[in-house]
């Protein structure tokens, strides 16, 4: 069966930014791979960090159900997904186990470490699937797919230094809203925190405004998730892009243009 693997930093980062994309290839026929590299252990200021975890994991595992995907444990902290060759080995393990098609994941430049870290290592993850002298953990054999590898917009939509990211690829997400939010929901303890910091359902509506912004900068639909393609060297061909042939047309809309 054809797979995509969502690789994001935090619980909650899928729900934000890949939920309406993962929705749209689950309908395509892929079966989906749901993974938070980090436990949320710092996301509450009223239980500790054990306790937080516990919570934050629970609720992320109730989120892919509700999502119909595969639940992947997290093997790290928040604050504490570092580039280094132990977590890529973790990285580079689940990678060859899913053995995806699709790859989603964070931008390369975003508002905090986790989400570029998460990035980077993804990246060699993938890289990494086919080298026989790579050892990863758990031990799996290295695999040859050609996958296809996808980075979300940054958070906000803007680089750490406020430059607007106009994405290439947009999926749209309009009559998604309320899915989304559902998904998004399951992250009670998140609500609770941000409703007492930032006002009631305030993440519901910044989900909904991101995905207007998208849609926005897309001149054709009302909501959308954002991509950009990572370059194909390492990963598959350079002439196949399968999350746009794998989505009918109508949800998702190609601006990829490539200068000599």
């Amino acid at each position: 069966m054809k797979s995509v693997l969502a690789v994001a930093a935090h619980p909650d980062d899928i729900e934000f930014l890949m939920a309406g994309t993962l929705l749209r290839l689950q309908d395509a026929g892929f079966e989906v791979h749901y993974w938070n590299l980090a436990n949320g252990c710092y996301g509450s200021n009223q239980s500790d960090r054990q306790e937080t975890s516990e919570i934050r994991r629970l609720e992320a595992i109730t989120a892919c159900k509700r999502l119909n995907a595969r639940f992947h444990e997290p093997i790290c902290d928040d604050l504490a997904i570092f580039y280094d060759r132990p977590t890529l080995a973790k990285v580079a393990s689940v990678i060859r186990d899913v053995q995806p098609e699709i790859i989603l994941t964070h931008s390369l430049e975003d508002y905090m470490e986790d989400h570029t870290n998460t990035a980077r290592l993804v990246v060699t993850g993938a890289f990494a699937r086919a080298m026989k002298n790579f050892s990863v953990e758990p031990v799996r054999e290295p695999t040859s797919q050609a996958v296809c590898l996808y980075h979300a917009q940054p958070y906000s939509n803007r680089t750490p230094l406020r430059k607007l990211v106009v994405p290439e690829i947009f999926v749209d997400t309009s009559d998604l809203l309320a899915r989304k939010k559902e998904l998004l929901s399951c992250h009670v303890s998140q609500k609770q925190w941000l409703d007492c910091s930032q006002g009631l359902d305030s993440y519901l509506d910044t989900l909904e405004g991101l995905d207007r912004q998208v849609g926005e900068m897309s001149g054709r639909y009302e909501l959308a998730e954002g991509w950009r393609r990572h370059l194909h060297l390492g990963l598959g061909n350079e002439d196949e892009d399968r999350l746009v042939s794998a989505l009918e047309e109508g949800d998702v809309e190609d601006l990829v243009f490539f200068e000599e």
